[in-house]
């Protein structure tokens, strides 16, 4: 016999920034804060944010179910902003490559550095490097040469007093002498990268703490249900965009090696 029950008319919205809605279930209401093809973020009234999968009919759009798309790109006919807050504009070409350079510590510190400065930084003719490990930072400054024309600015994490990080930093400045000068190294107080995007942004209420002895990524794939580091890489750079979705001491960090680089 056939079913008279009405069928349910599923709405199409484009996911604009400060978009309210509500997940299928009803258990989070908020306005949206980025958007791509995978996912959604949501932040409700007390600025919490949770990150929701962009799948079919999986949201509430006044009342009535509806299916999520990702924001089409817009320009802005006078100028836009980029990911690190700057004035991005038509004017502002990429320079050819200068010699300075910005190494920082691994590929995930390389990915976000290029996800929010990577427009700031190639109209300064500056190109970032992967440092792949701090043990290696002195060997490879000298390497390097560094002098007037030729600026070094380097990225490490967990740059507190008495870490390994601090002492090789250090022991880099006395083994350069003079040439120190044209060395900036500057860092911020998080074991690693990932734990200087915001918690919210990434869907989660805080890092968690991994016992000594532990790698810290493994530690926190573990205790937050990611498969893998791999898992927890997509999680964590897809959910990066802008200068906001980062701590203060990372973002003071770069721009400061900016500076030093391009003065």
């Amino acid at each position: 016999m056939a079913s008279h029950r009405p069928k349910v008319e599923i709405l199409t919205v484009e996911a604009e920034p400060g978009l309210v809605v509500e997940d299928a279930t009803g258990s989070f209401c908020g306005a949206v804060i980025r958007a791509d093809v995978r996912e959604v973020v949501l932040e409700d009234r007390d600025g919490r944010r949770r990150l929701f999968p962009m799948k079919p009919a999986s949201f509430l759009y006044e009342g009535r179910l509806a299916t999520l798309t990702p924001p089409r790109p817009r320009q802005s006919p006078e100028q836009q902003r980029s990911a690190s807050g700057s004035v991005r504009g038509d004017d502002r070409r990429a320079k050819v490559a200068l010699p300075h350079r910005i190494w920082v510590e691994g590929l995930h510190d390389a990915a976000i550095v290029e996800r929010v400065w990577g427009h700031d930084l190639r109209v300064e003719g500056v190109v970032v490097e992967p440092l792949h490990g701090a043990d290696v930072l002195v060997e490879a400054a000298r390497e390097f040469a560094p002098g007037p024309d030729r600026k070094l600015g380097v990225l490490v994490d967990h740059l507190v007093t008495g870490s390994k990080e601090s002492r090789i930093a250090e022991g880099l400045r006395r083994d350069l002498g003079p040439a120190a000068q044209y060395v900036q190294i500057l860092g911020h107080p998080y074991v690693d990268i990932w734990e200087a995007v915001k918690p919210s942004v990434v869907g989660i209420r805080e890092w968690p703490t991994v016992p000594r002895g532990i790698e810290w990524k493994k530690g926190v794939c573990d205790a937050l249900g990611w498969c893998d580091e791999r898992d927890g890489a997509r999680r964590v750079l897809g959910a990066v965009s802008t200068w906001n979705d980062l701590q203060t001491p990372l973002i003071t960090a770069m721009e400061q090696l900016i500076d030093f680089v391009t003065t």
